[in-house]
């Protein structure tokens, strides 16, 4: 169900079903002329209809609206092609929407890689890497958005802010005269972003927790996450936030004090707000995501001179320096 949370900006709750995000916050900006709205959900029948029935409850014509993709993960992009089909403009960030056209014509390559990296790859099959793989759809064309593009949509003037880190190519929407940011995945409540490792040249961590020190600079007096509650307190939920991955740092020092270890034998000591019981009990879908967090935080204290990475037989170790 619709519900306005914001003068002529509309909340609806698209359901993600077997996801422990549960919903996926899709917003709608409602002027006379124009409207933007932004993140889709699945490529299912379920996020579609949700998704449909708040267009419909808005009396919104998609041949006046335009989609606002703040990155690139399947849970924002699934319905894009549906709703560009519909009359939609598509807008995202330069780097993800690479991204989005490389994992949409070679997932499984893309998959089997990181797999390797996590020591992962002789647990997953081929039928389990494509369970990870970013959801095939149709290419759509798009428009790339970078930092300082403005969109405007009646009273509204959104500045775009890169906010690298959740994906390369993050992006969120901030509207400065009315201090509101549109954030993505970028903050969120309840719920700490997954924070994953998407290249040797990345320093995904180190990139996330400057976007945050970024975000923590501006002023906004209301953050409108893609998952979860709003935002009132933006400054001190970014602290919490920066706090967590401190913690992991420590964490994961402390677990490599004990010796070498790869990725796996790392992420399987560390500690997880999961309900799924000890690491060997997992679904790999959980696994997956744990090691990528896992890797990105070994990575960013190979970034700073405290850890170095060793491969040895095919396999990647790393060990404190």
């Amino acid at each position: 169900m619709l519900r306005e949370v914001y003068p002529h900006i509309y909340l609806n709750e698209i359901p993600l079903p077997k996801s422990p995000l549960k919903t996926l916050n899709n917003y709608i900006i409602l002027a006379e002329d124009r409207a933007l709205i932004l993140d889709t959900g699945y490529d299912r029948k379920i996020c579609k209809e949700a998704l449909v029935a708040g267009i419909k409850e808005i009396g919104l014509d998609l041949k006046r609206a335009e989609l606002v993709l703040t990155h690139m993960h399947v849970d924002h992009t699934g319905l894009a092609y549906f709703l560009w089909q519909e009359g939609c403009k598509v807008y995202i960030g330069e780097k993800d929407g690479k991204l989005l056209d490389n994992y949409r014509t070679s997932p499984k390559e893309i998959i089997k890689k990181l797999s390797k990296g996590f020591n992962l790859h002789r647990e997953l099959e081929d039928r389990e890497i494509q369970a990870y793989a970013i959801a095939a759809q149709e290419a759509f064309p798009y428009t790339s958005l970078k930092e300082g593009d403005c969109l405007e949509v009646g009273p509204y003037k959104f500045e775009i802010i890169d906010l690298p880190g959740h994906t390369p190519g993050h992006i969120g929407l901030y509207e400065r005269e009315h201090k509101l940011f549109f954030a993505g995945d970028h903050i969120l409540n309840e719920i700490t972003p997954n924070i994953a490792f998407w290249h040797y040249k990345i320093d995904s961590l180190g990139n996330y927790m400057e976007s945050l020190h970024k975000v923590r600079q501006m002023e906004i007096d209301l953050v409108l996450p893609a998952h979860r509650s709003l935002i009132r307190n933006h400054r001190e939920r970014i602290d919490e936030l920066l706090d967590h991955h401190e913690e992991r740092l420590k964490e994961i020092k402390e677990i490599l004090r004990q010796g070498r270890m790869t990725v796996l034998e790392t992420a399987a000591q560390m500690h997880w707000d999961l309900n799924s019981g000890n690491w060997e009990e997992f679904p790999l879908t959980q696994k997956w995501f744990a090691s990528g967090e896992a890797m990105s935080h070994l990575e960013h204290l190979v970034y700073k001179g405290e850890v170095r990475r060793l491969e040895i037989n095919g396999d990647q170790y790393y060990e404190l320096i």
